[in-house]
């Protein structure tokens, strides 16, 4: 009996670790640097890369800056290998990370600095030429429908008024990998109820970056962005 209540125990304690996650440093396969950020913008870049299998779980970055250098750690929460739902399966995260407002300049990234699995790029940051936070006023875009088999996208969302209309998007490359979208709104009556109105913007995406995967990094209104991978694989020629 003593041995069955020991063996018991044990195992209630190696089913309670395997519940109870650690946070670990996860690997990023690719930093991708939206182009057109200001000094009064609140500046991100995206990263993106495979959580190993699920095991792991919710992504989370921090952030701290040290002059002209942004340090980035990127972490998981992983579970102990025994748990029952650590499957081998991995899992892609694409995960905008907010750098704050910067001064104009040059700035450093750098990814997991300490460890295997250092990552660098940089960002420039030009000088603002306007006080508002935003140039314009964007749609309140909260997702991106793809189609595997056209170079149109369509930006959905609700914008919040039937005051604001669509007016126009513009595309800025970065001439890497990544394409900075901004569905630009206008204001056509000075009476805004709140009135949630849905929308569809189509969106053809330019085919100058020769990358089988590019970001789409959609500026959004409420000041963030929203962040899908276009695979232009098989629309090569």
């Amino acid at each position: 009996m003593k041995n069955l209540k020991t063996l018991l125990a044990l195992l209630a304690v190696n089913v309670a670790f395997a519940g109870t996650p650690v946070e670990t440093l996860i690997p990023v396969e690719h930093i991708y640097v939206p182009k057109g950020f200001d000094s009064n913008d609140n500046s991100e870049v995206i990263l993106s890369g495979h959580l190993p299998n699920l095991c792991h779980k919710a992504p989370k970055t921090t952030v701290t800056q040290e002059g002209n250098k942004v340090l980035i750690e990127v972490t998981a929460l992983k579970y102990h290998p025994t748990n029952p739902f650590c499957a081998e399966v991995l899992v892609p995260f694409v995960e905008p990370v907010s750098l704050g407002v910067l001064d104009k300049g040059v700035y450093d990234i750098v990814v997991n600095g300490k460890s295997i699995f250092r990552k660098e790029s940089s960002i420039f940051i030009t000088e603002s030429t306007s006080p508002a936070i935003d140039d314009n006023v964007y749609a309140n875009v909260d997702h991106v429908e793809t189609d595997p088999e056209s170079r149109t996208v369509k930006l959905a969302g609700y914008n919040p008024s039937d005051c604001l209309e669509f007016q126009e998007v513009k595309v800025a490359s970065n001439d890497k990998d990544t394409y900075a979208i901004l569905p630009i709104m206008k204001k056509v009556s000075d009476f805004c109820p709140m009135k949630m109105t849905p929308f569809k913007y189509e969106v053809e995406v330019p085919s100058e970056l020769k990358k089988e995967a590019v970001l789409l990094h959609v500026r959004a209104m409420d000041g963030k962005s929203v962040n899908t991978l276009f695979y232009q694989d098989s629309f090569e020629e």
